[in-house]
């Protein structure tokens, strides 16, 4: 949904305050995205522990939810995004910054009620179009994930299938099933 009445530069975009649900920008239209469901939190915050456990001991990456990534002319909130440990953000204190205007090495779109399955699809091409290396669409009703590389695209992967990270994170993959044991009401202890 478009919110503004008038086309903006992505500078005025970027000087708009932040909102909640986050704003987002796409040639010169602001839109807002969806406000997120229980599940569709579970199944991010579920994704980055499942990326992280991983990948940050091991110093290969660090995956973050709603993080705004502004590159190639427009401003997204992937809902996780992750950045290979050689690229993650960093200003000159060697701090994370305040804005990034990298692409993420992957970036991960998980549909709420209400978005439709085209125009997420479509963002995830336009990612890997625009220098994410790998982009995943969650769809939470369906229960299954697609991934898209330059180039090549999945089928729906379900239940048992493995959703392979390796060509981005070394080693890193985990199955469908995996992912949505994130929407148990109490995850099982360890």
């Amino acid at each position: 949904m478009t919110i503004t009445g008038r086309r903006l530069s992505l500078d005025e975009f970027l000087a708009l305050p932040e909102e909640r649900p986050s704003l987002e920008y796409i040639d010169g239209e602001v839109t807002q995205k969806v406000s997120p469901s229980f599940r569709h939190i579970r199944l991010q915050a579920g994704l980055v522990s499942l990326v992280n456990s991983f990948a940050i001991p091991r110093r290969l990456a660090s995956a973050e939810q709603e993080l705004r990534v502004t590159f190639a002319e427009r401003s997204f909130v992937p809902d996780v995004s992750v950045f290979t440990w050689d690229r993650i953000p960093e200003d000159e204190h060697g701090e994370v910054p305040y804005e990034v205007t990298i692409a993420p090495d992957i970036a991960v779109e998980v549909r709420s009620p209400g978005q439709l399955v085209r125009d997420q699809v479509e963002r995830c091409r336009w990612y890997v179009a625009n220098g994410v290396r790998l982009s995943i669409f969650v769809n939470t009703q369906a229960r299954y994930v697609r991934t898209f590389r330059d180039g090549a695209e999945s089928e729906q992967l379900r239940g048992a299938d493995r959703v392979d990270l390796g060509d981005v994170i070394p080693g890193f993959s985990f199955t469908v099933d995996e992912l949505f044991a994130a929407l148990r009401a109490r995850w099982p202890a360890e």
